[in-house]
């Protein structure tokens, strides 16, 4: 797919040059997709670096959490990965900044893995890939920039937002579907709505941030009540006053 950015010349875009964080991520995904290859001996590392739930349960193996984002399963897998966190996730960071994009990310895939980690705790084969950080960032990017139109297998136009509301209505309902797709659509859901969550109420997590929301919270509270306690009386206009005008 490509996309169309907003300026007013409405000039096309690619995601622009590539940004730090969005950088690093595609040369370890890469870099490990390297080393995943047969001829490398890479089988065992699915086993060992992919999320496994049994596994996470059983041997609290928990760093599965945070590295299975790194394996993929085949070229197209990783390919279409990498295009969607360039094409996305370098507007994302360069309008969040390096850090918060980062914090997002992880937010996302963690959020993704623990999603199949509750919900298919007995499951014995590795999940692998980078989508649930991906679809973390198409609902960042949607809500950002709702009004941008993607060209959907470069025929298709459609606007941000409808394409984020249609991946994500697919991925829950293909998690409840019965059936072994293959896809973990529980990850990509639970991508979004980790990812959610953190944009919504992530300023809670901040000590000083939410103690400043506590405190004007509470002087709300006690204009609100001084309000009901005293009654605002107008003065009388004098006769020579001239008219207000609205």
């Amino acid at each position: 797919m490509m996309y169309r950015t907003q300026p007013a010349y409405g000039s096309f875009s690619f995601g622009g040059p590539v940004t730090p964080a969005v950088k690093w991520l595609l040369i370890v995904n890469i870099v490990v997709f390297v080393f995943q290859l047969p001829f490398l001996g890479g089988a065992p590392l699915l086993w060992i670096f992919g999320l496994v739930p049994r596994l996470v349960w059983n041997e609290l193996q928990v760093w599965q959490l945070f590295t299975y984002q790194f394996l993929h399963f085949g070229l197209f897998h990783i390919l279409f990965n990498m295009l969607a966190l360039w094409m996305f996730g370098c507007d994302l960071e360069r309008a969040w900044g390096t850090r918060f994009f980062l914090k997002y990310y992880w937010v996302s895939v963690v959020g993704g893995g623990l999603c199949v980690l509750f919900l298919e705790p007995a499951q014995a084969i590795p999940t692998i890939g980078a989508s649930a950080g991906i679809y973390g960032v198409l609902l960042a990017y949607g809500r950002l920039y709702p009004n941008n139109v993607i060209y959907l297998y470069l025929l298709f136009p459609i606007r941000m937002k409808y394409f984020v509301l249609i991946i994500g209505a697919i991925a829950f309902f293909s998690s409840i579907s019965p059936g072994n797709s293959g896809i973990s659509h529980l990850g990509h859901l639970g991508g979004m709505l980790f990812g959610y969550i953190y944009l919504r109420w992530g300023h809670m997590l901040n000590p000083r941030r939410s103690w400043a929301t506590v405190r004007h919270e509470y002087y709300r509270f006690r204009l609100a009540r001084l309000k009901r306690r005293f009654k605002i009386i107008e003065g009388r206009k004098r006769d020579d006053e001239p008219p207000t005008l609205h």
